[in-house]
């Protein structure tokens, strides 16, 4: 049995922080919608300093918890309500009510559960997929953009997930992501570190 926490601290201890200061932004109304999502992702940085995968009852919709921990998940939860007011925590609900049996059985439980589902990542593949967002894995780092969702598996096949940043490592040749991989929201060059198993870009548009 891998300890998933175990591997985490030895994932970030690993991984090279990058520390980079927030470029000034446009107004966010005239933003691309990517700039917005990756700027939200990047507000967690600093903020966000605890791995914590603790079950949590949460407020429904917008249940959040403390600021200061999370998962990798939350990076993904929390950007797209701040820069969108989108919920996935409610939208993930509402489609594994609608089509539970479409989402994986990893956990064997026999109906959604609205405190933890879309802080899992496999129901956020899943939904994703069923969204139409999924895209193309490949070898080329250009195909991975600012504000696209890559998710990957860690040694011990343990599932993670990570937004692409706007920068870029400092010899040019790889994005930066954003994720929370065992010490926090931090910017990392991770991308091609661990298997890539799902590519997503989703839009805010309907």
């Amino acid at each position: 049995m891998v300890d998933r926490r175990t591997v985490l601290k030895s994932m970030a201890l690993a991984a090279c922080p990058v520390l980079l200061a927030r470029p000034a932004s446009a107004a966010p109304e005239t933003q691309p919608w990517t700039t917005r999502l990756v700027d939200a992702a990047l507000g967690q940085v600093g903020v966000t300093v605890i791995y914590d995968p603790a079950y949590v009852r949460l407020d429904y919709p917008g249940g959040d918890v403390p600021a200061e921990r999370g998962v990798c998940t939350d990076v993904v939860v929390r950007a797209y309500r701040e820069a969108f007011k989108i919920d996935l925590q409610r939208l993930v609900n509402e489609d594994m009510r609608a089509a539970f049996s479409a989402y994986p059985k990893i956990w064997g439980r026999k109906q959604p559960d609205r405190n933890i589902d879309h802080r899992r990542v496999p129901n956020l593949e899943t939904f994703f997929k069923r969204k139409g967002a999924a895209l193309d894995i490949v070898e080329d780092p250009a195909a991975y953009r600012p504000g696209d969702l890559v998710t990957q598996r860690l040694p011990g096949n343990l599932p993670h997930i990570a937004i692409i940043a706007g920068q870029m490592t400092s010899d040019g040749r790889r994005p930066l992501v954003v994720h929370n991989i065992g010490a926090g929201a931090k910017v990392e060059d991770t991308l091609f570190a661990f298997r890539i198993v799902g590519h997503f870009r989703f839009s805010p548009d309907p």
